[in-house]
């Protein structure tokens, strides 16, 4: 049994961990008299996968490229101060404030993106610093909510098919499309290979630039989504709204809970979705049976440390075998050659990235 799970893929593990999750939640719910899986319930778990699900699949992208992004609370901030103030209240400039809030995002990302990759300063400190930018023009020029944000609009988070939110509809779109873009796109393989061993993607004629500053420019954009979501569901813009709800740490968590590697070029968006599900049923959970608020975050740190061990040991047994049949003396060009063609491919799933000075998983 131990050996199938080992050779499980991580995304897999991650669902059925969530199954576990949910079977356990549906236990203690029913302990108060309620059901877990109501209809009122579900589309509670849904909404609260909303923004945290937009923000995290930004996070997936600059992770699986090496880096972070910790600036977009603020990101979130700006985005729904720009709508509402654009929309004011107006039907007609629905559009024209969405277009403007993604360009403005999508800037910020790429500064951060040239300040990693041109620069070549660490993601954690310069998005932290073009964070604490943000954070210093929202604490100057706003004291308040700003702006108002039209009925028309208010129903992207309002609105539903069923339990389903059409906010999850669409984070689930996103979701759809950025996992083809990775799998099937020069784009995608050219990110996994910068991410996972950039000196091997340079040898193989990847200019390893342009992936870290899309990946960026990617994840700004969908925190301007989260934001602009977030803008739908206050009817106003708020200077906070990204920052109290810690959404830099939580996507982070959700990222390495849903499998991807921190050290970047290995994960997959499915399984950031699994691990933003886990977060909303466990959030509900406590919820439902009122637990402190404080100890929300002592579960939710529980959570992540014991999936990071089971990933960890899962990779050292695989590195293992790995070593147990690595190849000596002259087949190790063949290990060379090998990568390189992993790296031009991108198919780099499980396997282990081959330099001429060893095995790295």
């Amino acid at each position: 049994m131990r050996t199938r799970l080992r050779h499980l893929d991580t995304t897999a593990l991650v669902y059925i961990a969530l199954v576990i999750v949910l079977i356990v939640a549906a236990i203690l719910v029913a302990t108060t008299g309620r059901n877990l899986f109501s209809l009122g319930n579900i589309r509670d778990i849904l909404t609260g996968m909303s923004v945290l699900g937009f923000v995290a699949i930004g996070q997936t992208l600059v992770i699986l490229g090496a880096s972070l992004d910790l600036s977009v609370p603020y990101v979130m901030s700006l985005a729904s101060l720009v709508a509402a103030q654009t929309m004011d209240g107006r039907d007609g400039m629905v559009i024209p404030a969405v277009l403007l809030t993604v360009a403005i995002t999508a800037l910020i990302g790429l500064a951060n993106g040239l300040f990693v990759s041109v620069l070549r300063i660490h993601g954690f400190v310069a998005t932290l610093g073009v964070g604490l930018m943000l954070k210093g023009y929202l604490d100057t020029n706003y004291q308040g909510t700003e702006g108002e944000v039209p009925w028309s609009f208010q129903l992207f988070g309002a609105s539903g098919i069923g339990p389903v939110p059409i906010s999850t509809i669409v984070m689930l779109a996103l979701a759809a499309l950025v996992a083809f873009i990775l799998v099937r796109t020069t784009f995608g393989h050219h990110l996994f290979a910068a991410g996972g061993n950039a000196e091997v993607a340079r040898l193989s004629g990847v200019r390893e630039r342009l992936p870290i500053i899309g990946a960026h420019i990617g994840s700004s954009v969908c925190a301007g989504f989260a934001g602009l979501l977030l803008a739908s569901r206050l009817g106003v813009g708020s200077p906070t709204v990204g920052s109290q709800g810690t959404y830099d740490l939580l996507s982070i968590a959700a990222v390495v809970l849903g499998g991807t590697v921190l050290m970047g070029g290995r994960g997959s968006i499915w399984g950031t979705i699994g691990g933003v599900a886990i977060f909303a049923v466990l959030d509900n959970l406590m919820s439902v049976m009122q637990f402190n608020p404080f100890l929300k975050d002592v579960i939710r740190g529980l959570v992540i440390i014991v999936a990071v061990a089971l990933y960890a040991r899962r990779r050292i047994v695989a590195r293992r075998i790995r070593f147990a049949h690595a190849p000596q003396g002259p087949n190790l060009a063949d290990g060379n050659r090998s990568a390189i063609r992993t790296a031009q491919t991108g198919n780099f799933g499980e396997k282990a990235v081959v330099t001429g000075e060893g095995s790295q998983s």
